[in-house]
């Protein structure tokens, strides 16, 4: 096992995960960026890469999500309500070829060039397409400070397996705790990074 932590935050829908992932990367990234200036570092150094998560919304409807790789601002609608795929979780239909089209060269390109890996979010949607979940896995082989966002209530077997890790270290996002929490982890990341 290496010595980069692997994070990962959870929490209820709705709980603020990834506003707490937005908090901690904005830091890490400033903070690197400063460090690079002040030693004469690579300028062009990929400090983070990987994906986010973002909700469709229509009012306060959630109609579907998009995935975006972090690098290139690529996105792809992964799961929608108007969807036709036989292949339907929460009611939205699944997109497999969008989830693979924008993850799997993401996720090759942060396990290869990045500093610090995010993965946002290890949910219902994405773990239906098993070339996902094999990068992924490929993600976690190597030892990088790695940033997830998992679904809280899912059974698969890959977040089974990120929740046992000895690496791994996993948060959960509460009411009482979210104004702290980045700083947390931001702190756990930088002990050994």
């Amino acid at each position: 096992m290496g010595l980069h932590p692997k994070i990962g935050i959870t929490g209820l829908p709705r709980s603020g995960k990834s506003a707490v992932m937005d908090k901690v990367l904005e830091m890490l990234v400033d903070e690197r960026q400063r460090e690079l200036r002040m030693r004469g570092g690579d300028p062009n150094t990929l400090i983070i890469a990987g994906l986010r998560t973002e909700p469709i919304l229509e009012g306060s409807e959630r109609m579907g999500y998009r995935l975006i790789d972090i690098v290139t601002n690529e996105e792809a609608i992964i799961a929608h309500r108007s969807n036709d795929d036989r292949l339907r979780v929460l009611g939205l239909g699944l997109d497999l070829a969008e989830i693979e089209r924008i993850a799997v060269p993401a996720l090759m390109r942060a396990r290869d060039e990045a500093e610090v890996i995010v993965i946002d979010e290890i949910g219902k949607f994405t773990v239906e397409s098993e070339a996902y979940v094999d990068a992924v896995r490929s993600v976690l082989e190597v030892d990088k400070p790695t940033l997830l966002t998992l679904h809280k209530k899912s059974r698969h077997p890959l977040l089974q397996d990120i929740r046992r890790r000895d690496d791994g270290r996993i948060l959960e996002v509460t009411p009482v705790n979210r104004a702290l929490l980045p700083y947390k982890i931001h702190k756990l990341m930088r002990e050994t990074y």
